[in-house]
C-alpha cells in the first residue's frame, strides 16, 4: 500500500467513527426533541444519562479527520473549507451549541421554564449539525459545491435521519428493560423504514438533475455498499424486534459503514469530482509517511483509552 493509501484509508476510517460514534451522540439528541407521551421526561433521562459521560470523546474522530485532510491533502482541504463554508460553519455552530445546550440544561433543574429553553435549544442544534454536515457532504459529491442543491438538502435529511436510526438503536441497549426500552425499540424500527424513504429521494434527485453523480452511484462498489446497507436494514429490523439488541447495535453500524464506503467508493479516486484526486491533492511522500507512521502511534494510545473510558462508563 502506497502513502497515499494509506492516509486516505486512515482519513476514512476517522469518518466511519465518527460516522458512528457522532451520529449516535447527534440521534441522541433528535429523539431528545421528538420525545413524546407519559414517559417524555423519562426518556429525555435516558438520553441524557446515555450520551452524558461519553459525548465529548465522539468529536475526536471528525478532529482527527480534519488534521488528516489538511496534512495529508492540502489543496482539497483549501477548497472544500472555502467552497463549502457556509455548510461547515452551520454544521460547527450546530456542534457548539448543542454541547453549551447539553451541559446548561442539566445546571437549570431549578428553573422549569430555563430547562426547557435550553432543552429546545439542545434539540434543535442536534439537528443542525448533522443535517448541514450531510448537506455538505452532498455537496462535495456534485463536484460543483451546490449546497442548497435539492440533491444536497436531502443528503443532509438522510444524515439526519442516519443519525437518528443510530441513536434509536443503541438506546434500546442503555435503558432498562420495560415500556422505556420498548418506546425505543418502536423508535429502532421506525427510524429503519424512514432512512431507507430518506435515501431513495436523494437517489431519485441525482438521476434526474446530476447526472455524473447518478452514474458513479450505478458504479459496482456504490450498488454493493448500498444492498449491503439494505440488507443490514433488515437485519436491525429483525434484532430489534426479536429483542437480540447487542446484535442490532453491530448491525446498524455497519449500515452507516456500508452507506459512507458507498459515497466515497463512488468517489474514488476524486477527493473532489472534477478538481483533486489523492495523488494530486497530496502532500508530499516524506509528509505522508510521517502522518501514518504518527497516526499509528497515536491510536496505539487513543483507541485503548476510549476503549477504557467507554467500559468505565457504559458497563451495564
Amino acid at each position: 500500500m502506497s502513502a497515499v493509501d494509506a492516509a486516505a484509508a486512515i482519513t476514512l476510517a476517522a469518518l466511519l467513527l465518527y460516522g458512528i460514534f457522532g451520529g449516535a451522540d447527534f440521534g441522541g439528541g433528535v429523539w431528545d426533541q421528538l420525545a413524546s407521551g407519559p414517559r417524555r421526561d423519562a426518556q429525555r433521562d435516558a438520553i441524557s444519562s446515555a450520551i452524558g459521560p461519553v459525548w465529548e470523546s465522539n468529536h475526536v474522530w471528525l478532529i482527527f479527520a480534519v488534521v488528516a485532510l489538511f496534512t495529508c491533502f492540502p489543496p482539497a482541504f483549501a477548497e472544500i473549507g472555502t467552497r463549502l463554508n457556509a455548510p461547515l460553519t452551520l454544521a460547527l455552530f450546530g456542534i457548539v451549541l448543542r454541547g453549551a445546550a447539553f451541559v446548561f440544561r442539566n445546571y437549570a433543574s431549578d428553573s422549569p421554564l430555563l430547562a426547557r429553553t435550553w432543552t429546545a435549544v439542545f434539540g434543535a442544534s442536534s439537528l443542525l449539525a448533522p443535517f448541514f454536515l450531510g448537506d455538505a457532504a452532498g455537496a462535495l459529491a456534485t463536484g460543483r459545491f451546490a449546497w442548497t442543491s435539492p440533491f444536497a438538502l436531502t443528503a443532509g435529511l438522510f444524515a439526519t435521519t442516519v443519525c437518528a436510526q443510530i441513536a434509536a438503536v443503541w438506546l434500546v441497549h442503555e435503558t432498562p428493560a420495560g415500556a422505556l426500552r420498548d418506546d425505543f425499540r418502536k423508535r429502532a424500527i421506525r427510524a429503519t423504514v424512514a432512512v431507507w424513504i430518506a435515501g431513495i429521494v436523494p437517489a431519485a434527485i441525482a438521476k434526474a438533475a446530476e447526472p455524473q453523480l447518478a452514474a458513479a452511484l450505478s458504479g459496482s462498489t456504490a450498488r454493493i455498499a448500498i444492498a449491503i446497507a439494505v440488507v443490514l436494514g433488515v437485519v436491525v429490523m429483525a434484532s430489534v424486534a426479536m429483542r437480540r439488541d447487542v446484535l442490532a447495535r453491530v448491525a446498524v453500524g455497519a449500515e452507516a459503514v456500508a452507506v459512507l464506503c458507498g459515497w466515497f467508493g463512488a468517489q474514488a479516486p476524486s477527493i473532489i469530482p472534477n478538481s483533486y484526486t489523492y495523488t494530486s491533492a497530496a502532500s508530499s511522500e516524506a509528509m505522508l509517511r510521517a502522518f501514518v507512521v504518527a497516526a499509528l502511534c497515536g491510536a496505539a494510545l487513543l483507541i485503548p483509552s476510549l476503549a477504557f473510558l467507554f467500559a468505565t462508563f457504559k458497563r451495564r
